[in-house]
């Protein structure tokens, strides 16, 4: 076989914006083109590809989520004019969260574009709009689990189950070459469930493959037990339920708000809990994202199934309500005492943001976190203990109660991950991806302990694929990648500069001695423009 390649252009050292692209025999295939999370997340959402859009011949999209498939249809506004292959409820889904994807990005440059013209700075125009979500709508090509389907010349493509979010999807690419000899297998876990998954089917089971692409989001952590996961919610909101606070849980429209009501309905339903407030799921999309998951029955647990088949529903806790509109938000917070759901899971924007800034500061508030919080976000930043945080223009003081329930993560843990990657048959070599550098290298360690080759990619590093030479790292391109990441580093410090002088600009007027600053910012002019000067 020729020889093949694998770029890693997303999700290297990180947990967001996956994005892989495979090149074969004059075939270039793109796994996921996600969208990233975080403090950066605004420049590196808008910033050109690597590669020219209209060279690839297909994306595969391993689920709805944005961070695999958000910046899709910027891929679409750049020129490509392939088919997007997903499973039938990822279709339905992405079709769900690209469109609220590009109306949110379009309120957000209006907004900043009013707060630049009174700067006399330039408007601010969203990465794409809603004609490029529809267009990819329009490329969508809907392929079955286990269903086998040629995508490109050379590249066959299969599904199977992931257990993560209903219609995640492992992928299996088979990579033909020149020769008639047995093609190069690559598989790809995409985002993967736990073994005991509370919403969808448990992840499948693949033994055969040359190299695998494996995430790590806990790859080096362990959930609690399902019951010891169960005890804990059952402890800690019953307690936040008995001081008759607000109760914020901040969460992903897809799956995770669905797994939650879920766990609300089968604690309303068992003996001694006490009776709950009324339940805001506060998503103009919640209603939409749910009533995709009522669609696919067959795809969900054994758990769940047995409430459909008596006829209930379990994504419909007692006093449920869904909120569109603004002013039905707003109304929310003349209420003491309620359960809100609300996006972002990340608490790096939606309404969410609106419901933190109304009563984090109450120490009769209880905030639970049920997913993971990607460095960089607000919610990362709660975690981790930060007792001020700035929403929306203010400061405000951490009071409220927080909680952390990292066993009703839709992500298999550490060992979860090893069993799963010990399923494969001695010769697979791993790349371990979709972590962040520490619990990378932890999965990677217990996978090489397990007695395969395992290595953890850096950002838009390539390694050669194929059978006779195994994990080959390419040099051929190296300057232009490292020149790519050297301007994206230079990206995000301007960023960071400009976040800065803006913080300053707006705290001024609190300052006791201003005149101290003069000589640190005349300095940090001269620097700026020594820099400026280096681009002779």
């Amino acid at each position: 076989m020729s020889s093949a390649r694998i770029t890693f252009y997303g999700a290297a050292g990180e947990v967001t914006g996956s994005s892989y692209l495979i090149e074969t025999g004059g075939s270039k295939v793109l796994v996921d083109c996600g969208m990233y999370q975080g403090a950066d997340a605004d420049w590196r959402n808008s910033a050109p590809f690597a590669f020219r859009p209209s060279d690839i011949d297909a994306v595969v999209l391993t689920h709805a989520h944005i961070d695999h498939s958000g910046r899709v249809p910027l891929l679409v506004k750049g020129g490509f004019k392939g088919g997007i292959w997903a499973t039938d409820p990822t279709i339905d889904l992405a079709a769900v969260l690209l469109r609220d994807t590009a109306k949110l990005m379009a309120e957000e440059a209006e907004w900043r574009t009013r707060k630049n013209s009174r700067k006399g700075l330039p408007p601010v125009k969203p990465a794409y709009a809603e004609r490029d979500v529809e267009e990819t709508i329009g490329r969508f090509k809907y392929i079955g689990y286990d269903d086998q389907v040629g995508i490109a010349p050379g590249v066959t493509l299969r599904f199977r189950d992931a257990g993560h979010i209903i219609g995640a999807a492992m992928v299996e690419l088979w990579l033909a070459g020149e020769d008639s000899g047995r093609p190069v297998k690559i598989v790809f876990s995409g985002d993967t469930g736990p073994r005991d998954s509370v919403v969808g089917r448990p992840p499948s089971i693949i033994e055969e493959a040359d190299y695998v692409v494996i995430e790590s989001t806990y790859g080096d952590r362990s959930h609690r037990s399902l019951e010891e996961t169960r005890q804990e919610f059952r402890r800690e909101l019953g307690g936040a339920i008995e001081t008759r606070g607000k109760i914020l849980i901040p969460t992903f429209v897809v799956d995770r708000a669905q797994r939650v009501l879920y766990e609300i309905l089968r604690l309303q339903r068992s003996d001694g809990f006490p009776r709950t407030p009324p339940i805001y799921f506060d998503s103009p999309m919640g209603e939409r994202a749910t009533k995709i998951y009522e669609k696919y029955t067959p795809l969900l647990s054994r758990e769940m199934q047995e409430y459909v088949r008596v006829g209930q529903n379990p994504f419909s806790p007692d006093g449920l309500k869904y909120t569109s509109g603004v002013e039905e938000s707003r109304a929310i917070n003349g209420m003491d005492h309620a359960i809100v759901l609300a996006g972002s899971g990340m608490c790096n924007g939606g309404r969410i943001l609106h419901h933190l800034k109304h009563n984090l500061w109450s120490k009769n508030c209880s905030v639970f976190f049920v997913g993971y919080q990607a460095r960089g976000t607000l919610g990362r930043r709660l975690v981790d203990g930060d007792k001020h945080v700035r929403i929306a223009g203010e400061d405000i003081a951490v009071g409220a109660r927080l909680h952390t329930l990292g066993g009703f993560s839709a992500h298999a843990d550490r060992g979860d991950l090893l069993a799963w990657a010990g399923s494969f048959r001695q010769g697979a070599v791993f790349f371990v991806t979709h972590g962040e550098p520490r619990s990378s290298e932890a999965l990677a360690s217990g996978i090489r302990n397990l007695g395969f080759r395992a290595a953890v990619p850096s950002l838009g590093t390539s390694y050669d694929v194929d059978r006779r030479d195994g994990v080959v790292l390419s040099s051929e391109g190296e300057p232009a990648r490292r020149d790519a990441a050297d301007r994206a580093a230079v990206m995000e410090l301007l960023r960071e500069i400009s976040s800065e002088a803006e913080s300053l600009r707006e705290s001024i007027s609190e300052w006791s001695d201003p005149s101290a600053a003069v000589p640190l910012l005349e300095s940090t002019r001269l620097i700026l423009r020594s820099a400026r000067n280096m681009k002779q």
